[in-house]
């Protein structure tokens, strides 16, 4: 029983993959976005 032992990833591994990657960046783009706009509201409160 060997465990990681490495095998070639099949083409629904290679895109799930890249849409969990692709997933993950939207993600912080959003974050990012919602921090951007948070920090202008306490700014505009001061």
């Amino acid at each position: 029983m060997a465990l990681g032992v490495s095998k070639t990833p099949s083409p629904a591994d290679l895109e799930r993959e890249r849409r969990l990657a692709e997933a993950l960046r939207e993600n912080l783009r959003k974050r990012k976005a919602q921090a951007r706009e948070a920090k202008q509201d306490d700014a505009a409160k001061d």
